[in-house]
This record gives structure tokens, C-alpha cells and sequence, in this order.
């Protein structure tokens, strides 16, 4: 009996890899699909322009400010309202005076806000012990309109803020009349605010940040006579909330113009799909005719 022979044929490379042309055709096809589907890159941007407003805070840091009949104390307040107003303006530039018995430009008129924030935040009562003793409203209002005027904005305001009345040494220099008057030859708008209890506007007795007694109230008279002489206003603020109720409104009054431009930037991305299709294809028909060629 005759036993049987086991032939096995030897896989060779074309055998091993005869799919490769049917795979190159599907991903072909995969890819024309994909492109026919349209795929696109979207980036969208944003970006303000608008002509600003120079404004700058004039702010009275005299001992008085330490007091607390508004919480946590008038200057607390006075600042922490300042901060947040800042901070709402966006392509404004802000300038900060300081004054007490004399006055002193914290920071000059700039767009750049960071620079107003730092130094609102590091600012203290009579700045340190730096700045004489007395309130003087004439000269912290003359030298905002000194560094406001020198701006080149068509609209020019000032926010002065103060708890009490002028309280001039011997070496003050301008009354507070004059520097309303400066300020109305420079059309620099004035808005004023009287921080204080409701008591306050009646002269009164409180003690200041290191203890001392002094003799205190608003001068409301003269506030708003500067406010409205020079197109502005005057407000009245017992409290927290009715300072940022304040300004608010002044933001609103004071408003810059601004104008946000967003465009979409589409970039299509079908055509690198259809160039690996076009790439599939080839080495498929590359292939086929090469090394995968039939014979008869």
C-alpha cells in the first residue's frame, strides 16, 4: 500500500501580503468620504476699540478718613470702591491724587491698569504719615486737573472724593474757588462725593486714625458748587452700598465708546483627505501592476 505524500506549498511575500491592495482601497474610499463630509478648523477672535475717557481719582486720605461710623472705616471703603471701579473700565485711562494737608499724584493718567491698582491697593491713611495734616480740596482738585489736562481725550473727569471740609495750613498754595475755576478753563468735569454718616454734614467731633479728636462734617455747599459749576455732580454716601451705587452711575454717565470686532477665521480641511486618498489609489494600482501583477 502506498503512502501518501503531504505536499505543502511555501507562503511566499505576495501571498503573505496579497490584501494590501484591497486595504489602500478602503482607506481610499474611507478618506474620499471623510472629505466629501467637508471637515473645517474654526477660530473665532474678539477685540475692543473705542476712544477712552482720562479720569482721575482724587481721593482725601486725611485722618478723618479712619473713621468708622461707615464700616469697616470711610477709607476702607473709599478704597475697596475705587478698586472695583477701575477695574469696570476697560480702555479708560486713570490717574490717582492723593491729598490731605498737601497733595500728591500717586499715580499719573495711564492705560494701564494694573500700575492704578497697585497703588490703590497699597495706599494708606495720609499716606503713610508722608503727607501733612489737614484737608486741603482745592489743591488735590488743581493738581488732578494739572494731570488730567495734560491727556489728549476729549472727555476729561475727575472723581473727587473727600469726607470733610477744606482745612487749609498756612502754606496752602489754591483755594479750593480757584481750582474749581482751573478746573472749568480746562473743561474738566468734576463729579464730587461726601462719604460720611448721616450725620456728618452737621460739625461734629470724631476721633481720626491715631486717635484724635478733631472737629468733622461735609462741606456740601462747597461740593456741590464745584460739581455743578463745572458740569458735574455732587452725591452723598453714607454706607458701602450707596458709594458703589454712586459710582455705578457715574460709569454710566461717564461711558466710553467702545467697539468689539469678532471675525471667524474657517480653514478647510477636506483637502489632505483627498490627497491620501489620491495616495492610496496610486500605491494600490502601483501595486497591482508590480508586485502583486497576475499572469495568465
Amino acid at each position: 500500500m502506498a503512502s501518501a505524500i503531504n505536499i505543502t506549498t511555501p507562503v511566499t511575500f505576495k501571498i503573505r501580503f496579497r490584501h494590501v491592495p484591497f486595504i489602500l482601497r478602503i482607506l481610499a474610499l474611507t478618506c474620499l468620504i471623510m472629505a466629501l463630509a467637508r471637515p473645517q478648523h474654526q477660530t473665532q477672535k474678539s477685540r475692543s476699540e473705542g476712544e477712552g475717557i482720562d479720569i482721575v481719582l482724587c481721593m482725601d486720605v486725611s485722618g478723618s478718613m479712619g473713621t468708622d461710623d461707615v464700616k469697616p472705616s470711610r477709607f476702607q471703603v473709599a478704597k475697596d470702591v475705587a478698586i472695583e471701579f477701575v477695574k469696570n473700565r476697560p480702555v479708560d485711562r486713570i490717574g490717582l491724587v492723593i491729598f490731605a494737608g498737601e497733595s500728591f499724584t500717586k499715580c499719573p493718567i495711564t492705560p494701564d491698569k494694573n500700575a492704578v491698582l497697585n497703588q490703590l491697593q497699597s495706599l494708606k491713611i495720609m499716606d503713610g504719615g508722608y503727607l501733612e495734616i489737614g484737608t486741603l480740596i482745592g489743591e488735590g482738585l488743581a493738581m488732578s486737573v494739572n494731570r488730567i489736562s495734560k491727556g489728549s481725550s476729549k472727555s476729561r473727569v475727575v472723581i473727587l472724593l473727600t469726607d470733610g471740609k477744606e482745612d487749609a495750613p498756612p502754606t496752602r498754595i489754591i483755594d479750593p474757588e480757584t481750582a474749581m475755576e482751573i478746573a472749568k478753563a480746562n473743561n474738566v468735569k468734576v463729579y464730587c462725593v461726601g462719604l460720611g454718616s448721616a450725620t456728618s454734614t452737621a460739625e461734629q467731633l470724631v476721633k481720626d486714625v491715631a486717635g484724635n479728636i478733631v472737629r468733622n462734617y461735609i462741606d456740601e455747599a462747597l461740593l456741590t458748587r464745584i460739581a455743578t459749576s463745572t458740569g458735574g455732580k455732587y452725591y452723598r454716601a453714607t454706607d458701602k452700598a450707596s458709594l458703589q451705587a454712586i459710582y455705578a452711575q457715574i460709569d454710566r454717565l461717564e461711558k466710553s465708546k467702545v467697539e468689539i470686532i469678532r471675525y471667524k477665521e474657517v480653514k478647510e480641511m477636506f483637502i489632505p483627505l483627498v490627497l491620501a486618498a489620491l495616495v492610496f489609489v496610486l500605491l494600490e494600482v502601483l501595486l497591482k501592476y508590480t508586485l502583486f501583477k497576475r499572469f495568465p
